[in-house]
Formats: C-alpha cells, structure tokens, sequence
C-alpha cells in the first residue's frame, strides 16, 4: 500500500511598503559606515629564545626491530575449468547462469523456464 504525503510548498510573504523601505534605508546607512582597519605592525624580539633540550637521564632507550625475513607478495594464480565435463552454460532464470554436465539436466532447465 502506498501513502502520498502532502507537503505544500512555502510561499513568499508579502512584505509591506513601509518595513520594505526601512530595511532598504537601514542597508544604505549600514554601506556609509566608514571602515578602518587597522595592520599590526611588525616587531623584533630582541631576546634570544632558549632551543628545547632533553633533560638528563631522560633518554628513550633504542630497541632493535625483530628480522622476520623477506617473503615477497605475488599474485595468485587465475583457475579456469580445463576438463571436458561440463557441456555449457544454461540459463534458468533471467540472468542466472547455470553449468550443464549432462543432456538430461540441459533438458530439465530448458522446462523450468517461465
């Protein structure tokens, strides 16, 4: 069962005259505000700044990684039907694809057909 909705698109609102203008009047006196802006100015440190050191006794200490050897990543190899069972390829049931081995199944998917 279906259900349609109804949704009623919005409309615009009318606006009367008079706010209409305020806003246009309130927009130009917003654009002749003079704007200022003012830059940072740049400026030198005089002071040296200290480089970070590591404090004594704080050292991380190096651990070596384990070898576990080279073992090299190689494609798998494709595997396709090399014998002479199969007869064919039948189809069942729109795109179904179904392997035939013998006549008599051949026979048996040509009759379940719709």
């Amino acid at each position: 069962m279906i259900i349609h909705g109804y949704i009623p698109k919005s409309k615009k609102r009318k606006v009367p005259k008079l706010v209409k203008q305020r806003h246009e009047d309130w927009l130009k006196s917003i654009s002749e505000i003079p704007r200022i802006c003012k830059y940072a100015k740049s400026t030198t440190i005089s002071k040296s700044v200290p480089s970070p050191k590591i404090p004594v006794g704080r050292e991380t200490p190096h651990y070596a990684s384990i070898d576990t050897g080279f073992i090299p990543c190689v494609k798998k190899t494709e595997y396709s039907y090399t014998g002479d069972k199969m007869k064919g390829i039948g189809t069942m049931h729109k795109s179904n694809a179904v392997p035939v081995f013998t006549d008599t199944e051949a026979k048996e998917i040509s009759s379940m057909r719709r």
